[in-house]
C-alpha cells in the first residue's frame, strides 16, 4: 500500500519541478544553480572556451560530440526529497554509475551508499545541512551497479517548488576529471597573470577576448581598453597593419607563425617584438579564434644586430685580406682596398699614398706636413660618374692646408671623424672643386684614417657616406682603423719589395752585357725580361763574346733558383764562361771546364751549383756553326730553304750535375739564317707543357721579319704575362747577314830549328809589305820572333805560322805541344822569359787554344 502511494507523489514531484523551472527561468536560475557560500570558488571566471563560445554564437547540437567542456566532465543530475529518497535520476547519472532510473527512483540513500550505518548517517547530516544552509559541496563515495565504490564530486542545492515543497538538487561529476579541468584552468590563469610574455586571445573577428597585464603594459593600454577591440583599433596604424595581416593569414590558413620579429608599436620608443600566432580550435575542431604570444626582443635584436655587424665586419676583413694579402704592388693594393670598402662600409672611398710608397722609394726622414706629396692612387664609388671623379681624382696630387683634416691626420697619425656636412670645408679650402663635388653628392659623414706601418704614416684612407645612409660612428671609426692598419702592412711590404726588387734587378742587369759587340757577318738582337709575378730576380743570362778570326761565341744560360744568390752565381758563371772562351776552347770542352768549376762557383758547400747552358761558336768566313749544350732548351734554327727546326743536340746534363759527357755538333748554315737561343721561361709555364710553348715559338718564327729586333719583339709578345714567374733571356743572331771585310791569309810551315825565327821574320816582313801594312812591321816581326823561338825551344816537330788580315791582323803560331805557355815575371838579370810579356803589352789581345793534339798561340794587331 505504501509503495502505491509513493509513485504518484514521485510523478507529482516531477510535474512540480517542471512547473517551477518554467516559473523560475530567468533571474532565479542563477540563484538555483549557485554555489553555496564557503565553497572554494564562489565566483569563478568563465572557462577559456566559454569566453569564445559567445562569438559568433553556439552551433546547433548534432548526434556527434560537441567537443565542449561538458563533454569532458559529464555532470549527472539527481533529485532527492528531504528524506533522501531519489525522485529523479538523469541519463547522465545512469551513464556515470550504471544504475538505470527505473531501478533507483523511489529508493533511499542506502541504494547508493550501501548498508553502512556510518555512511547513511553522514548522508542524512549532509541533507540536514542543505536544508539548513541551502547547499553543500564535497567528495562522496557512491556504489555503482557493480558494487564498486566511485569517488565523485557532489554539489547539493536546495530547491523549493511553487507549493513550498523542498527538494534537493544533486549534481555529480567524476572527481578526477573535474580536478584535471580545475588544474588546467589554474594553469591558464597563472599563465595569463604571471607570464613575462604578452598573451592575447582573439575571437574569429580578431577582437581581443582576453589579454594579460604584461601585454597591456607593452601596448601602453589597460586590459579593459583592449577587450572587444582589434589590433588595428588598439595599436598605432603603422604597427597594426602588419600585425593584423599576420593574424588574418593565421586565421585563414591555420599555419602558425612562430617567432616573427616586427617593429614595436611605439614610434617614440623604438624597439622590436617577437610575435607568435596560432589558430584556436575547440575539441570538436571548430575554429574559435587566434591566440598570440608577444615578447619584447629589443635587446636580443640589438645583440643579434651587433653579432651580424661583427660578422659582416669580419667578412670584410677576410675579403680585404684575400684581395690584398698576396699583392706586392702598392698601386694595385690601393685600388683593391678602395673597391673592397664600397658599398660595404662607405659610398665613396679613396686611398692617397705618399709618393715614395707609390714609387717604392725610401720614406722621407722628416715629419709629414701639408707639403708631403700625396697621390690619389685608388678610388671607388657606389655610383661612378664625373662628380665622384672630381671629388677624388685618380692619379691626382693631393693639396691641403696646414690646418685641414688631411694635414692633421697625416701629421699626427690619428684618425678623425667628420659627422656633419657643415664641416666639409675643414678638409680643404671652401673654393676647392672637391668640396663643391662633395656637397653635390650629398656627403654628410667622412672618415680620414691614416695608413700606418711600424708607426709611420704611409698615406690616408678617406671614406664618405652620402644621402640617407646613416653616418659613421665611433665603432666604425675604430673598425676603419683596423682595416687601415692591415692595408698599411701590405703597402709597406709592397714598398720594401719594390725597393729590393729594383736593387736586385739593377744588380742582375749590371751583371748582364750592357752592349753587345757589332761583329762582321753577324747581326745580334737580345732581350731580358724579369719574372712578372715572382718575388725575386732569376739567374737567366746571355753573352756575346768575340773570338779570333772574326768568330763569335753566343751563350745563353739559366742558374737554378731566384734571388740575389742566383744573380750573384749567374755573374760568376758568366765570368767563368767568358774567361774560358778566351782560350778558344771547343764548346763541349768549355762546358766541361765550367762543370769542373761548379763547386768553386757555388754559394757554399751545402748549395750546389745547378745551371743549364748552351754555347755556340760561329765563323762568318766559313759559315761553320759549332754548338753544345748542358741540359738546356733546344736552340731554334730558321733557314730560308728548310724553314724552322729545333736543333737536335746531345742534351748533356746541367752544369754541376755531371755523369754524362758533353758533345759538340758542327754544321754549316746558309746565309741569313736565324739562330735563336733562349731560356725555359719563354716556352714553359705552370699551365702548359714545354712542348706547347716550343711549338708556339716556332710558329712565330715562321713569319719573315726585317730585323732581329723585330724578331725579339714578336717572340717576347708570346709570353703570357701575369702567369709565369720565371725570367726570360733571349738571344737572336742572323748568321752571315753582313758581308765581312776583305780577308787575306798567308800560312807557312817552319822546321823546328834555331833558324826558324829569322825565317819567320823574313816571311812576315814580305807579307806585310805586300798587304801595305808597313806600320805594323816592326811590332809584328818582334812578336812573331818571340813566339816562334818559344815553339822551337820546347818542340821538335814542325811549327805552323799563319797571318790573316780581316778587320784586324791575326797572327797564329802552332806547335804540337798541348801545354799552353805561361807568362811569368822575369828578374832584371834574366836573359829570357820576356817573350809573353812583350806579346801581352804590344798586342791588342792574345791567347791560346787547343787544336788537335797541340795548341795555337795567337795575337791581334789593330789595322792602321
Amino acid at each position: 500500500m505504501r509503495e502505491r502511494r509513493r509513485r504518484p507523489s514521485t510523478a507529482a514531484a516531477r510535474a512540480r519541478l517542471r512547473r517551477g523551472a518554467v516559473a523560475r527561468r530567468g533571474p532565479q536560475a542563477p540563484a538555483a544553480g549557485s554555489v553555496v557560500p564557503g565553497s572554494p570558488r564562489s565566483s569563478p571566471p568563465p572557462p577559456f572556451p566559454d569566453a569564445l563560445a559567445g562569438e559568433p554564437g553556439p552551433e546547433p547540437m548534432s548526434g556527434s560530440r560537441s567537443g565542449s567542456l561538458l563533454d569532458v566532465v559529464r555532470v549527472a543530475i539527481v533529485m532527492l526529497d528531504t528524506s533522501g529518497r531519489i525522485v529523479l535520476w538523469s541519463p547522465a547519472a545512469e551513464e556515470l554509475l550504471g544504475w538505470p532510473s527505473e531501478t533507483l527512483v523511489g529508493r533511499g540513500l542506502e541504494a547508493l551508499v550501501g548498508d553502512d550505518p556510518d555512511r547513511l548517517r553522514e548522508g542524512r547530516e549532509v541533507i540536514a545541512h542543505v536544508l539548513r544552509e541551502g547547499g553543500w559541496r564535497g567528495p562522496v563515495e557512491l556504489l555503482n551497479r557493480d558494487d564498486t565504490k566511485v569517488v565523485l564530486d557532489a554539489r547539493l542545492s536546495l530547491l523549493v517548488d511553487g507549493d513550498g515543497v523542498p527538494f534537493l538538487l544533486v549534481r555529480l561529476a567524476d572527481a578526477d576529471k573535474l580536478n584535471a579541468v580545475e588544474h588546467d584552468l589554474a594553469v591558464q590563469d597563472a599563465l595569463f597573470e604571471q607570464s613575462p610574455l604578452g598573451i592575447a586571445v582573439f575571437d574569429r573577428r580578431l577582437r581581443y577576448v582576453r589579454v594579460n597585464e604584461t601585454l597591456a603594459r607593452m601596448n601602453g593600454l589597460s586590459v579593459q581598453d583592449h577587450i572587444g577591440r582589434t589590433s588595428g583599433e588598439a595599436l598605432p596604424e603603422q604597427s597594426a597593419d602588419e600585425v593584423t595581416a599576420i593574424q588574418r593569414q593565421v586565421l585563414a590558413s591555420g599555419e602558425p607563425v612562430i617567432d616573427l620579429t616586427v617593429a614595436g608599436p611605439n614610434p617614440r620608443k623604438p624597439g622590436f617584438r617577437s610575435v607568435s600566432y596560432s589558430r584556436l580550435h575547440d575539441r570538436a575542431g571548430r575554429i574559435l579564434g587566434v591566440t598570440g604570444m608577444i615578447m619584447d626582443v629589443t635587446d636580443r635584436y640589438r645583440a643579434v644586430a651587433k653579432v651580424e655587424q661583427a660578422r659582416r665586419r669580419l667578412a670584410l676583413l677576410n675579403e680585404l685580406g684575400t684581395r690584398i694579402g698576396d699583392l706586392l704592388d702598392a698601386g694595385r693594393i690601393a685600388r683593391e682596398l678602395a673597391a673592397a670598402l664600397v658599398p660595404a662600409l662607405a659610398d665613396y672611398s679613396g686611398v692617397a699614398l705618399l709618393q715614395a710608397v707609390a714609387d717604392g722609394d725610401d720614406l722621407p726622414r722628416h715629419p709629414h706636413s701639408r707639403l708631403t706629396p700625396l697621390v690619389m692612387t685608388g678610388t671607388a664609388a657606389a655610383q661612378p660618374g664625373s662628380t665622384p671623379d672630381v671629388m677624388m681624382t685618380p692619379g691626382a696630387r693631393i693639396t691641403m692646408t696646414e690646418d685641414s683634416m688631411f694635414a692633421r691626420v697625416l701629421r699626427t697619425g690619428v684618425a678623425e671623424l667628420l659627422d656633419s656636412p657643415d664641416r666639409l670645408e675643414d678638409t680643404s679650402d671652401s673654393d676647392d672643386p672637391r668640396i663643391r663635388a662633395a656637397y653635390a653628392l650629398g656627403v654628410h659623414s667622412m672618415l680620414v684614417v691614416p695608413l700606418r706601418a711600424r708607426g709611420i704614416v704611409l698615406g690616408l684612407m678617406v671614406l664618405s657616406r652620402a644621402g640617407r645612409r646613416e653616418g659613421f660612428d665611433r665603432d666604425e671609426l675604430a673598425f676603419a682603423g683596423e682595416l687601415a692598419d692591415r692595408a698599411g702592412a701590405s703597402l709597406d711590404n709592397a714598398r720594401l719589395y719594390a725597393r729590393e726588387r729594383a736593387a736586385a734587378l739593377m744588380l742582375q742587369r749590371s751583371l748582364l752585357p750592357q752592349t753587345v759587340p757589332q761583329l762582321p757577318g753577324v747581326e745580334i738582337g737580345y732581350r731580358y725580361v724579369p719574372g712578372s709575378s715572382g718575388t725575386e730576380v732569376g739567374g737567366d743570362w746571355f753573352d756575346v763574346i768575340p773570338l779570333p778570326g772574326d768568330r763569335v761565341a753566343l751563350v745563353v744560360g739559366d742558374v737554378m733558383g731566384h734571388g740575389l744568390r742566383a744573380a750573384a752565381t749567374m755573374g760568376r758563371l758568366r765570368t767563368a764562361v767568358r774567361t774560358l772562351a778566351g782560350l778558344d776552347l771547343p764548346p763541349a770542352v768549355l762546358l766541361q771546364h765550367v762543370h769542373d768549376l761548379a763547386d768553386d762557383l757555388a754559394q757554399g758547400p751545402d748549395e750546389a751549383l745547378i745551371a743549364t747552358c748552351v754555347y755556340a761558336v760561329y765563323d762568318p768566313g766559313t759559315r761553320r756553326l759549332v754548338l753544345a749544350k748542358a741540359g738546356h732548351t733546344a736552340p731554334v734554327l730558321v733557314e730560308a730553304r728548310t724553314g724552322v727546326r729545333l736543333l737536335d743536340l746531345p742534351s748533356g746534363t746541367p752544369l754541376g750535375v755531371g755523369g754524362v759527357p758533353f758533345a759538340s755538333v758542327e754544321l754549316t748554315v746558309p746565309k741569313d739564317s736565324l739562330l735563336v737561343l733562349y731560356t725555359d721561361g719563354l716556352v714553359e709555364s705552370r699551365t702548359e707543357d714545354i712542348d706547347v710553348g716550343t711549338k708556339r715559338l716556332c710558329a712565330v718564327l715562321e713569319h719573315p721579319y726585317s730585323s732581329v729586333e723585330e724578331v725579339c719583339d714578336r717572340v717576347v709578345d708570346t709570353l703570357e704575362r701575369g702567369q709565369e714567374p720565371d725570367d726570360v733571356a733571349l738571344l737572336v743572331a742572323r748568321l752571315g747577314g753582313a758581308a765581312p771585310p776583305l780577308t787575306s791569309t798567308a800560312s807557312w810551315t817552319l822546321p823546328a830549328e834555331p833558324t826558324a825565327a829569322s825565317g819567320a821574320r823574313r816571311l812576315v816582313r814580305a807579307t806585310l809589305a805586300e798587304w801595305d801594312l808597313s806600320t805594323l812591321l816592326d811590332t809584328t816581326e818582334l812578336l812573331v820572333s818571340e813566339l816562334v823561338t818559344n815553339a822551337v825551344r820546347y818542340s821538335e816537330a814542325p811549327i805552323g805560322l799563319r797571318l790573316t788580315r780581316s778587320r784586324t791582323l791575326l797572327v797564329e803560331v802552332a806547335d804540337p805541344l798541348p801545354d799552353p805557355p805561361r807568362e811569368r815575371e822575369s828578374a832584371g838579370t834574366d836573359e829570357g822569359g820576356r817573350g809573353l810579356q812583350l806579346v801581352h803589352r804590344l798586342a791588342k789581345r792574345w791567347g791560346t787554344r787547343a787544336e788537335g793534339d797541340g795548341k795555337v798561340v795567337w795575337f791581334e794587331q789593330e789595322l792602321p
